[in-house]
Formats: structure tokens, sequence, C-alpha cells
């Protein structure tokens, strides 16, 4: 607690004197937890006087568009030259919800090419390179909504928290946490709910506009992936769902449809390990779920997909067509789960 105070007193020190323009920029398909922190964190920003940049390399998918102040999210793939000029003007930049600028497409150009704006780190993702000029990493922590409600109740108070505010924290909580279903839930976490409840917060409102607002495509889609699609592997413990280009085409797909789909396969018994592929032009794009504490699937993403994340939730990507995508999951799993400690 107490390097997390004195981290909270060097940003403070970033934070006070003369307004500054301020980049808060967050990974390639955003997600709620990365639009959830950074939107609560930008208006925490303005309320302080500075002038704030939200920024994603792609676009957020539609379920997210609700959200207070997204509207003014700079898209870089569909604004590029808007989005450099943001990042080149910035006086401070803020890299939420993931740690290596590497992943940041078109914007890791601009960040690397400023190289007078400190850059902070507020992210709950594991092993993050050291490079940032203040780092708040915590990957104990269930999201990184959490984390920036845990800055803003140290730096400003939970008086400065709005209705809009506890909004998006708690998006990004729910999203990230599964709907409260993972194992880093912590009676902090509770009590940091309750925090945002005080605050404003309408739970089923917001419930509503994440998870009851989907295409007929969508719905059409995820019935079609998991009567199609999923297989069970390895005596029913690992199950996996594929999409290829194709089959996301005749679904009419768009970005974030297939947000979930991985979880489906874990409501089975006995299934310990899940992943899903989807097909993109230049790679397989893999995400790996389990439950509980017998498959580390960080573990298994960076050791068979040049991945990482956290022990129930990680990614990664692969360089070969989907179908040898599929074999090598096939035979990574035959290979990990009996070094698992895995209870019937």
């Amino acid at each position: 607690m107490e390097e997390f105070l004195n981290k909270i007193t060097t940003l403070k020190e970033y934070l006070t004197g003369a307004p500054k323009r301020i980049a808060v920029v967050t990974h390639t398909n955003p997600d709620g937890d990365a639009i959830g922190s950074s939107l609560a964190w930008a208006e925490v920003l303005v309320s302080l006087g500075h002038e704030v940049s939200c920024l994603v390399p792609n676009r957020y998918p539609s379920f997210l568009g609700w959200m207070q102040g997204v509207e003014n999210v700079v898209v870089a793939k569909e604004s590029q030259e808007l989005a450099a000029e943001k990042v080149a003007a910035a006086e401070l930049v803020f890299i939420m919800d993931l740690n290596k600028i590497d992943r940041l497409d078109t914007l890791t150009e601009a960040i690397e090419a400023n190289t007078t704006a400190p850059r902070i780190l507020v992210d709950h993702h594991l092993s993050p390179p050291n490079d940032y000029t203040l780092q708040f990493s915590y990957p104990d922590l269930c999201s990184t909504a959490f984390l920036t409600y845990k800055i803003i109740e140290q730096m400003v108070g939970i008086d400065s928290i709005s209705v809009s505010i506890a909004e998006n924290l708690y998006a990004g909580i729910m999203t990230d946490t599964g709907n409260f279903a993972f194992s880093t839930l912590t009676p902090d976490l509770m009590r940091a709910v309750a925090v945002l409840l005080e605050r404003g917060l309408n739970i089923p409102k917001v419930h509503t506009a994440v998870y009851d607002s989907y295409t007929a495509d969508r719905v059409k889609l995820l019935g079609y992936s998991l009567c199609h699609k999923m297989k069970l592997l390895e005596e029913g413990r690992a199950a996996y769902l594929s999409l290829s280009e194709r089959e996301m085409r005749q679904h009419n797909f768009q970005l974030g449809d297939s947000e979930g789909f991985v979880n489906y396969p874990l409501t089975i018994v006995g299934v310990k390990i899940s992943a899903m592929f989807t097909e993109t032009r230049k790679f397989i794009r893999v995400s790996l779920r389990s439950r509980g504490d017998e498959v580390d699937v960080n573990v298994f993403a960076r050791k068979y997909f040049g991945g990482g994340g956290h022990k129930n939730a990680a990614g990664g990507k692969s360089f070969v067509s989907l179908r040898e995508t599929i074999e090598n999951y096939k035979k990574a799993v035959a290979e990990f789960l009996p070094t698992c400690d895995l209870k019937d």
C-alpha cells in the first residue's frame, strides 16, 4: 500500500500546475475494460482542468456505444492524421489496459516518436517492460477499471465520481470479470462496487446496455458457433470453437460479435480449457479461457501461441492456417493438460 501511495504522490506532481495536453491510449480491439477505464480516467483528468484525448487503434464494439464520452474517442484506423496529431501534441501519455506499446498498431509509431511526454502505465496484465516513467501495474487486480477506481479514490476522492464515471468503471469491471464469475473477486472489489452504487450507478441499466443489445445476426452467429463449430477433445476436458472469415461474412460479422463465445464451453461439466479461433487476413486470433486454479491459460498462451494474459483469460496469435492452428491446439492440450492438477 505504501508503494501505491508513493506512486499516487508522483502522479499528483505530474498533474499539478498548468493544464496539460494529455493522450489516453488503449489497446487494439478495445473491450469494456479498455474503453471503460479510459473514459472514466479521461473524465477525471478533464475535471482537473486538462485537455484530454482518448485514442484507440481501431473501432470499439457497438455494444459499448452507449458509454458517455465514447463519441469523442479518436479511432486511429479511421482518423490517422488526427490521431497522430493528438499523440504528437501530448505532454503526458497514459497507456491503459495493455503493457506493451508495440501492440498499438498505427499508434505505436506516433507514441514512440513523442520522446518528451512521460508515459504512465495503468494496467493489470503480467510482465510489463520497464520503459515507463511511472507504472501502475497490478496483475492481481481483476481489471484496469478497478485499478483506475483505486487511483481515483486515493488521488481525488470518491466524491469526485460522477454517475458517468461510475457507469464506465462498472462496465469495465463487469466485462473483465465475466459478470463477476471469475476468480479475481475480492471483498475490496465488492466494496468498490458499493461505492459506485452510492455514486449513482444503475447496474441493470449497464448490464442491459452491454449484454442485451445484440443484433439478430450476432445471436444467430452464436447459435451457429455452438451448434456447428464447438468441438470437445481430451475426453471432454478441452474444447474449442472456430470461425473462418467466410463464416463471419455470411453472418454479417461486426467487431465484437464473437465477444464471450469462448466462455460457453466452460459451462459444460468437465471442460477445463476453452479456445476460440477467429480468422483474419493476417493471422488467426486465439482466445483462451479456463476456470479456477487447475489450468493456467496464461502459461498455455505463452508456451504455444506467443501470447499471454491472466491465469483464467489469455490470448495469442497463430500465423499458420486455421486448420493448422486447430491441429496445433489439439497437440498442445494433449501435452499440457497432463501437467495440470486436474480434479474430476
